[in-house]
């Protein structure tokens, strides 16, 4: 189906279902606000309203509570960096061969010429704001200089405002930008980079002021550096995003992309969170991220734009089995609830996340939807939300999910969609209620294949205890309405099905950059 039908079938069925009328063709003036809340490997398991126990999300609940939970959302990627380009792109990330994390020492990996979601909503006439975790580069040459403007970054994508954390907050540099530049730089302590060099900050478990093995070392910038408390960043970017809410005019429609580094390692809680859950600082993180959608939710409340405003929450990921996650493991909590696998893999837990969307007076409160939908979506989903045309070349692997959203489509708008873990080699496709794994194993971190020792996981692949069992297939295909948790591999049952979907693999890797949807 084109994005032009699809828009035509949306609008038809929003009449057909007595909704109110068809959003992407309201006048400017009665366009929602739009606040996008990004949390950061947050898992398919971590918060109440999807099952955990260990924690207590009361504020994220109230979004379901009010809103809409979407239970096969998923990310089109299980890597951080390449799940924020098809998130802000509507393109998959494996299209220009992106399928890691980037550090300091990257450019900024999303073309400037390229149609944004910041774009799409400005160009609108909405005042556009990034807070958070930026992660997706800067400048244009390997290693941008930090000590001048970098550019180009948010600002030359679409976001009129920027303040937050540049990578990520296990690797340096440890500082805030705002716009263009490294917040409080002494001109006379500029930030060096090079061997042997220690970042001045505050160590923790899986925080890197000592990189690993071939990662940069940052030096100097001391009272850059100092801004930065690990303690206080959350507390610090809610205070960011809270006082621009209170700042926009009542005139003028806003967007703000909330991307916080709650729950990604090191798990630094501030102090009022510490000791309140029962699982460890890995749980304490997450009251602190609830805590944080709060204080959003209640701005939108105090400043009287609630009714108006269409509230996202979402991760990028799903949870990670790190030194954090292992430790909530040991204590009862499951990260990504009863899903195999976990962030970087292909395997469910890697990228089914948690999605939640409030708006009121078109998203019914309380409902529930079972339909696929994907980050990637939210390009043309927005798009459409403000009746912004899409060119041949806007988003091309993004669908338009409104009607998803806001109603109860008759079929599902998407059928398929391709999951990029770690690994290259493990390029998946899910479709319909298949999902087919090109190679053994996840294709995460070892494979998948320490997660599965650690969590005592085991498939018709592997054992416990990570073994891969006599005459196990070399590919993989489950049928996720009969076997969600991916304990039977069932590609000798149907051989057809995984060729067919293999053969879809390999047209969308043949044809590359160039597929259009």
């Amino acid at each position: 189906m084109t994005k032009a039908s699809t828009l035509a079938c949306i609008s038809i069925l929003t009449g057909l279902f007595g909704l109110c009328p068809a959003p992407q063709a309201a006048a400017a003036d009665q366009r929602p606000n739009i606040v996008l809340i990004y949390a950061d490997d947050l898992g398919y398991g971590d918060i109440s309203c999807y099952g955990a126990t260990k924690v207590r999300t009361p504020n994220i609940d109230r979004l379901a509570r009010e809103g809409r939970m979407f239970t096969d959302a998923h990310s089109a990627s299980a890597v951080c960096t390449p799940s924020r380009f098809c998130l802000l792109t509507g393109q998959y990330a494996w299209r220009i061969d992106n399928w890691s994390p980037v550090f300091l020492q990257h450019p900024l990996i999303i073309d400037t010429k390229r149609l944004t979601v910041p774009r799409v909503l400005k160009e609108a006439g909405y005042s556009t704001c990034c807070i958070g975790k930026w992660h997706l580069g800067f400048g244009t040459e390997k290693w941008p200089d930090w000590n001048k403007a970098l550019k180009p970054g948010p600002l030359e994508l679409g976001f009129d405002h920027y303040f937050g954390v540049p990578v990520v907050n296990s690797h340096p540099p440890f500082v805030y930008v705002e716009d263009h530049h490294v917040v409080g730089l002494d001109p006379e302590d500029p930030l060096r980079w090079g061997p042997g060099l220690r970042t001045p900050s505050k160590v923790y478990p899986e925080k890197n002021a000592v990189p690993r093995k071939g990662m940069p070392s940052v030096a100097g910038g001391k009272k850059a550096h100092a801004l930065y408390v690990d303690e206080e960043v959350c507390t610090t970017l809610t205070g960011k995003a809270t006082d621009w809410l209170k700042k926009q005019s009542p005139d003028k429609p806003f967007f703000l992309y909330f991307a916080t580094t709650n729950i990604h390692h090191p798990f630094t809680p501030h102090p009022r969170f510490q000791g309140t859950s029962d699982c460890g600082r890995y749980g304490d993180f997450v009251h602190e991220l609830d805590w944080a959608v709060g204080e959003v939710l209640n701005t939108l409340d105090a400043t009287g734009v609630a009714d108006n405003t269409l509230v996202i929450f979402t991760s990028d990921n799903g949870g990670m089995l790190n030194h954090g996650g292992r430790q909530a493991w040991d204590l009862g909590h499951r990260l990504n609830g009863e899903l195999l696998g976990f962030k970087f893999g292909a395997w469910e837990g890697g990228h089914r996340i948690p999605f939640l969307a409030r708006w009121p007076g078109r998203i019914p409160p309380g409902s529930r939807s079972d339909q696929l939908i994907a980050n990637i979506d939210l390009l043309a989903t927005l798009a459409a939300l403000v009746d912004h045309p899409l060119g041949e070349d806007d988003g091309p692997d993004s669908l338009n999910q409104l009607e998803t959203l806001t109603g109860t489509p008759e079929s599902a708008v998407r059928n398929h969609l391709l999951i990029a873990p770690h690994k290259q080699t493990h390029l998946s496709i899910r479709k319909g209620k298949w999902v087919y794994i090109p190679r053994r194993g996840s294709g995460g971190f070892g494979n998948g294949i320490p997660s599965l020792v650690k969590t005592r996981s085991e498939n018709s692949d592997f054992t416990a205890e990570g073994k891969v069992r006599p005459n196990a297939p070399q590919e993989q295909l489950y049928d996720l309405e009969a076997d969600l948790r991916q304990a039977e591999n069932v590609i000798r049952q149907h051989p057809e099905v995984a060729q067919d979907l293999k053969a879809d693999i390999a047209r969308y890797r043949q044809q590359g950059y160039t597929v259009k949807h």
